[in-house]
């Protein structure tokens, strides 16, 4: 089955990480930056080698964001970022070939562990089932 596993962030984190902190979201250092790019890193070398992965990306900073609604007349509206009302937004995803709902939780555990600096807001990582083309009604 696959899975997506998507991580949370805010673009206060996003901030800290470029050095200006807020609450919740304080300034990344470089052996911090580093920490957490190896922490990825591995996870993305194990995946691999264990033919599980099947695409992985960062995003960037929900700042260039954009969201795009019909409008009344059928064009597209497009609301720039960032939006202050959105508290989170994905920062990044997996998507997994496993074995089992078991087997991406324990891979999604180890992604929580990725470290942070002293006083960031944890944000939970998300599992969801991506759907087949045999799930899809005809």
């Amino acid at each position: 089955m696959k899975y997506l596993v998507m991580v949370l962030g805010s673009q206060a984190d996003y901030e800290g990480m470029t050095g200006n902190p807020s609450p919740g979201s304080p300034a990344w250092n470089e052996k911090e930056m580093e920490a957490m790019f190896a922490h990825m890193s591995a996870i993305n070398d194990d995946l691999a080698e264990s033919g599980e992965l099947v695409e992985a990306q960062g995003l960037d900073e929900p700042g260039k964001a954009r969201y795009v609604t019909a409008g009344a007349d059928g064009k597209p509206v497009v609301t720039d970022g960032p939006y202050g009302e959105i508290k989170e937004l994905l920062a990044g995803y997996w998507v997994l070939e496993c074995e089992s709902l078991g087997r991406v939780t324990e891979i999604a555990g180890r992604v929580a562990q990725c470290p942070v600096p002293e006083g960031s807001t944890e944000y939970p990582v998300v599992i969801r089932e991506i759907r087949g083309a045999e799930d899809v009604p005809a």
